[in-house]
Order: C-alpha cells, then structure tokens, then sequence
C-alpha cells in the first residue's frame, strides 16, 4: 500500500499516513514521494521518486484549494481545479501500470456542480469520471458529492461517496449544548441530509424554499428573491442549518436572518465544504450581530487560513475517517460501518443526555 498525495492536500495526507501506521502498527511511511514541477510557459510533469511496483495506491488530491500557485511566464499563477484535475491525470500516466490497484481519493469531487445538463450545457462532471476510468482508476472515493447519481456515468467502476456526518456531529456534541435543537435545511436540494442530521439527532426538520428571478442571471445563476420557510415554529430553538458547501454563503446568512427574525436562539451552520471563495467579510459582520453563533466545516477541502482562525470557525479533522477507509480498501473489508455512523452517535448521545 502506498499513498501518493499532491501538494494541495499534503497536510491531511500526512496525518492519515500517520493514523494508518498507527493501526498498522508500522513504523514505515505509507507516503511515496513525487516531483510536481513545472515548464516557465505554465505546462507541467510529475515523476514518481521511489518505485510502486505490484502496490496498490491511493491518490490524495484537493482540486479546491486555491492557496497553490507556481510560476508562469515570470508571474505567480493560482491554480484552478481544471489545473489541479490535471496533476491528477498526470500522476497516473507516471504510475504506467506498475501499480495493482489505483484507487483516486477526491474528497471534493471535481465538477461536482455541473453534474446534470441544461440546455446546450456541458456535462464536465460525467466527462471527468469517464476520463479517470479510461486512464485506469479502479476505485474514486469521494465525500458528499453535489449529487451522488453523476456515479450513473460509470456505471462499472467503483464509486464510494462518503458523508462525514457522524464526524462533524461527534465534534457538535462535544461542544454545543444538544437540547431543543431543530434541523433546517436552506433549500428543497439540501432536504435529504438535512433529514438525516434530524435523525441522528433525534428531532425534527424544516426548510426553507428559494423563489428564484427566472427571467434574470447574476453569476451563473437566476437570483434569489425571497426564502419561504415550511416547518415548525422555530421560536427558542437552536437551529442547525445544514448544506454541502458554502461558496459565498449568501444564502446560508439569509436565511440564518430569517431564523432570527422569526425567534430563533442559536443558529449553527454545517458544512462539508467550506469553500469561501468570497463572503468571508459579510460572515465576520453577521457574526458581530449574532446571526449564527458557530460554522462546523471540515478538513476535507482547503480552509481560507483567517476563516480558519476565527472565534467562529470549528475545524473538524477528518484525517482518522480517511485512514479507516483506506485500510478497509486495502484489506477488502467492509465498508459499511464507514458509510452510517449512526449507532457512534446515538452512544454519544446517550452519554451526553446521562
């Protein structure tokens, strides 16, 4: 077994290195280095520096995190995802079959919001998968993908979406008080794991639909004119509002100024993902007024290091997670046990209620 991490996910990458030799007990590093270099024109090469042959490997990869830049044509260049998706590529060409099994660990999945077509669209989620398999990926893992159905354009190739659920709860529980808590999902697309945060917790759920400007698009994407909530009076409650990610998290604030107007006490945010490719400022502000009280996101994808630092901002490492699904892989164990962590949390649970 032999890990190969790219540069932008190499402190998480160490840390499930050292979880796994952990439960190994082996005192050798899983880790096997690579040179990501690149031409001054901006093309790129990978060279495997020590030898994988007949080893099954696992490939780390964050294509989200925009903190990576090299040099191109004498300035710094930040790196895309289309940037980082090619690394990927390229540190499979450089494996040229020596490996026995390839398995491509890619918590956030690439094009994970272009996953259905509208209209004379492109489908660079399906694409994406599809090249991955013709280059000869045996295995993708990934977490809370946009929509876990785009796994629909391979339908021959293993694909593992995880939910880091019962991580981010077990770090919640430690911390918040879990009494009169309600769920809330800020729209209709987020109701499905906005329920099951409900049961895991036991209570109840309620949602927020988004009336949209058809006739307009700002951004991408037709604007949001109002939000409708449909559930239960959330007077004195403690919210949870949960999502996949937060890009700005315009929406996630709004409807956290609506909970509020409406009586609620603590609003948590959850997300997985905690892009934050603007909006950081606008969070800081709703904070100083009390709209939310706590964002738990995770580790999964590159953190902006001042959201990282901030009195409201919980990390949660999901380093242990990664290493316990690596090693299942390697030793052909079920996965099941990874993929519901119910019963973990109904015991944490109970012991914070005792």
């Amino acid at each position: 077994m032999k890990l190969i991490t790219l540069d932008n996910f190499k402190d998480v990458s160490q840390k499930v290195d050292l979880e796994l030799r952990k439960i190994n007990n082996s005192n050798e590093s899983y880790l096997t280095h690579i040179t990501n270099s690149r031409f001054a024109n901006g093309e790129g090469k990978v060279k495997l520096e020590n030898s994988i042959r007949s080893e099954d490997i696992y490939i780390l990869c964050d294509v989200g995190n925009y903190s990576i830049s090299y040099q191109m044509h004498g300035k710094e260049h930040m790196m895309s995802p289309d940037e980082h998706f090619q690394d990927i590529k390229r540190v499979i060409s450089a494996t040229s079959g020596r490996s026995e099994n390839i398995t491509l660990i890619m918590p956030l999945l690439y094009q994970s919001r272009q996953h259905k077509r509208k209209g004379h669209e492109s489908l660079d989620c399906a694409l994406a998968l599809q090249e991955l398999e013709n280059l000869g990926v045996d295995n993708i893992i990934t977490f809370d993908a946009h929509d876990p159905n785009v796994s629909n354009a391979i339908p021959n190739l293993p694909f593992e979406n995880f939910y880091p659920t019962h991580i981010i709860l077990e770090e919640f529980i430690k911390r918040e008080c879990i009494d009169n808590l309600l769920v809330v999902s800020p729209d209709m697309g987020a109701m499905e794991r906005s329920r099951y945060y409900a049961e895991m917790l036991g209570c109840d759920v309620g949602v927020f639909y988004k009336r949209r400007d058809l006739s307009r698009v700002v951004n991408g994407k037709n604007p949001i004119v109002e939000h409708v909530y449909m559930g239960v009076d959330v007077r004195g409650k403690n919210i949870i509002v949960v999502d996949d990610m937060i890009a700005s998290g315009t929406s996630m604030l709004e409807v956290a100024s609506k909970l509020k107007l409406m009586g609620a006490d603590k609003i948590y945010f959850i997300a997985t993902f905690a892009l934050f490719t603007e909006g950081i400022e606008t969070f800081k502000d709703a904070y100083k007024k009390g709209i939310f009280t706590k964002l738990y996101s995770t580790n999964l994808s590159y953190v902006n290091a001042e959201v990282n630092k901030s009195k409201w901002y919980v990390d949660v490492d999901c380093s242990t997670f990664i290493a316990k699904i690596i090693n299942a892989l390697h030793h052909k164990d079920s996965l099941e046990e990874l993929h519901n962590g119910k019963l973990e949390i109904l015991e944490k649970i109970k012991e914070v209620s005792n």
